[in-house]
């Protein structure tokens, strides 16, 4: 089976070259960088990234939304050509897939209920129920830091913040930028901060965020990282960026 799978990916990626199109992984349900709308298209900020990044390597590229834990056996299997979905660039994941350099950088914090009292200690989380995404660095982080602490896994943030607003939860540890536009600014996030400090720790949360391609597509990875510095350069980046955030989700 795992010569079948290999074969397979090797096909799609030999395909691929020279190709017109590529096929994007993406979540749609990570607000405001992969989301929903109303007429049931998937919108955010990482969407309109990969639009602008595709325009510049004019490539066509059709979204292929994918559950979170499903994005690398995806792409590996070759449903998709890349993933874009605020990935995080780890030494573990780089074993298995090969990232373009950061194209986002954003911290992870916790957030519960204003009057609480919580630090980002271990005696301050003491006896509570933090929720996290399950299969991602910010689960990797609260399992690693704070293996005594009770963890509620959930397969989104949306998740979260349900079962935060409904007591379920005492504390969520989600990203910091959709933390605060999908949550803390809306009515359901009135009574609850950020406590305890940003947190970028890079044996947990690397380098920040690239895009995953398969191992050997070296010419599509130098591609995209010429996009990422185009639209850095030529202010695109930050036009789609002040959409969603009031600082610079690029980080330094």
């Amino acid at each position: 089976m795992k010569t079948i799978a290999a074969i397979a990916a090797l096909l799609a990626t030999t395909a691929l070259a020279g190709a017109t199109e590529m096929k994007v992984c993406v979540e749609g349900a990570y607000p405001p960088m992969s989301m929903m709308n109303e007429k049931g298209e998937i919108v955010g900020m990482d969407i309109d990234l990969t639009n602008a990044l595709c325009a510049e390597i004019g490539v066509d590229c059709p979204l292929v939304k994918t559950d979170w834990d499903a994005m690398i056996p995806s792409l590996l299997e070759g449903k998709c050509d890349a993933i874009i979905a605020s990935m995080s660039i780890t030494p573990e994941r780089a074993q298995v897939v090969a990232f373009t350099q950061k194209y986002l950088q954003s911290p992870n914090m916790f957030i519960g209920k204003a009057d609480a009292g919580l630090t980002d200690t271990t005696e301050g989380l003491s006896g509570k129920r933090v929720g996290v995404q399950r299969g991602t660095i910010a689960h990797d982080f609260m399992a690693g830091e704070f293996p005594d602490v009770e963890l509620g896994l959930y397969g989104s943030e949306e998740e979260i913040y349900l079962d935060l607003t409904a007591g379920r939860i005492d504390a969520a540890f989600v990203d910091a930028g959709t933390g605060e536009i999908a949550f803390l600014s809306t009515p359901a996030g009135e009574g609850f901060a950020f406590f305890g400090a940003p947190h970028r720790e890079v044996e947990y949360f690397g380098e920040g965020a690239g895009i995953a391609l398969r191992p050997g597509e070296d010419e599509l990875r130098e591609k995209l990282n010429g996009a990422i510095k185009a639209i850095r350069a030529n202010g695109k980046y930050m036009e789609i960026n002040n959409q969603y955030f009031s600082t610079d989700q690029y980080g330094e």
